[in-house]
């Protein structure tokens, strides 16, 4: 490419027009690089960066605090009610079990092996109705999420897994939302530091293109396709109609293309009231962040038509962080405040006569855990 344009009539590198000429061409290419190949997508937009990249000068902080807290694993107090504090390896299950009904999706466990039929059986017992939400009960970042559509592609999912499950009606209400909040033990009021507003990765149809024409002018479009070839060939083939909005992915999660909005402008005492009353009611839990969705943000600041998918622990993070246009500095002010509260939260708890985890009880936890995420991937 350089020597193409070194050498083209427009680009002569011996005169000043075109050595200007030049520089402009490469810097327009750079510019399409930034926005087509998926190597320069990710370097030039740090909410693609690798996690360990973005959380190194976090580490260095942490351990300040891990000083302090005289414990490597201080942050496990934080949560008393979850495993690990929800850091790493706890059942979603579990901490599901703890949100008041009235708040969640119908859902239920399937232990490893059960058979196909038994599992039909629990549903209809459940009254669950097709589509549904498959995750692994331990599981990160949308590992091997998916929305089942019919009982085929459930009997398909469950012939290639070999891991305990849970199974949750499809909830279809217009709003996605990841919310964090925090309150300390001896706190009457709570507080909430991040809202985040889900966007799914969708496409328009113009009725020439395929599916993955069109994905390939988008910038998180291109960084799913290798996923999508291998999973969705035949929706990558199809021609859209003119004006037809197709959804690409259902599953809300970044790696899997839905963009991150802050929306911590929605932050009010209305609803800081909402989740007080919310984890009042979930036990041992002080600090986490409601991957949620609500019929609309009326509704949510009432309290109304809420249903909890999940609940994260101190593995979370504060999701506004993604959002393509959030200051760079400021990502590293908030990962930073987000660890004081933990640290605030567990020597307060600690205080209380909660113990920290000790590097035996974790190296043995880890190892146990570690197999299990080696086999999960795999899959």
């Amino acid at each position: 490419m350089i020597l193409f344009l070194l050498y083209s009539e427009k680009c002569d590198p011996f005169s000043c027009i075109g050595v200007t000429t030049f520089v402009i061409c490469m810097v327009e290419y750079f510019k399409k690089l930034k926005r087509t190949h998926p190597f320069f997508i990710r370097l030039f937009h740090v909410e693609f960066w690798p996690m360990n990249v973005l959380y190194f000068p976090v580490f260095f902080y942490y351990l300040w605090l891990s000083a302090k807290a005289r414990s490597f694993f201080f942050f496990t107090a934080a949560n008393p009610g979850i495993e690990t504090g929800g850091m790493l390896g706890e059942s979603k299950i579990n901490i599901l079990n703890k949100i008041p009904t009235e708040y969640k999706p119908l859902d239920i466990f399937i232990p490893a092996n059960t058979s196909f039929d038994i599992i039909l059986n629990k549903i209809n017992h459940k009254n669950i109705h097709f589509p549904v939400v498959i995750k692994p009960d331990i599981g990160e970042r949308g590992l091997l999420v998916e929305k089942i559509n019919t009982k085929h592609e459930l009997k398909k999912y469950w012939e290639r897994i070999n891991a305990n499950v849970i199974i949750q009606e499809f909830v279809d209400f217009e709003v996605e939302l990841a919310l964090l909040y925090f309150y300390h033990p001896d706190g009457r009021q709570g507080e909430i530091t991040s809202v985040t507003q889900k966007e799914f990765l969708t496409i328009t149809g113009n009725g020439s293109q395929t599916v993955q024409d069109i994905l390939s002018q988008n910038m998180r479009g291109i960084l799913q396709l290798p996923r999508l070839e291998k999973e969705m060939p035949e929706l990558l083939a199809r021609i859209p109609a003119h004006g037809e909005i197709l959804e690409i992915e259902p599953i809300g999660n970044h790696c899997r293309g839905t963009k991150f909005l802050n929306t911590n402008h929605l932050i009010d005492d209305e609803l800081t009231n909402v989740f007080d009353k919310i984890i009042r009611q979930i036990d041992g839990v002080y600090f986490g962040r409601f991957d949620l969705k609500c019929k609309s943000i009326e509704d949510l600041k009432r309290g109304k038509n809420i249903r909890i998918v999940e609940l994260n622990g101190v593995g979370a993070e504060p999701a506004h962080i993604y959002d393509p246009d959030f200051p760079f500095l400021n990502i590293f002010k908030e990962l930073f405040k987000q660890w004081k509260i933990i640290y605030k939260i567990s020597t307060a708890n600690k205080k209380r006569g909660l113990s920290y985890m000790t590097i035996s009880e974790m190296w043995d936890y880890y190892k146990e855990k570690s197999q299990y995420y080696k086999t999960v991937k795999s899959l």
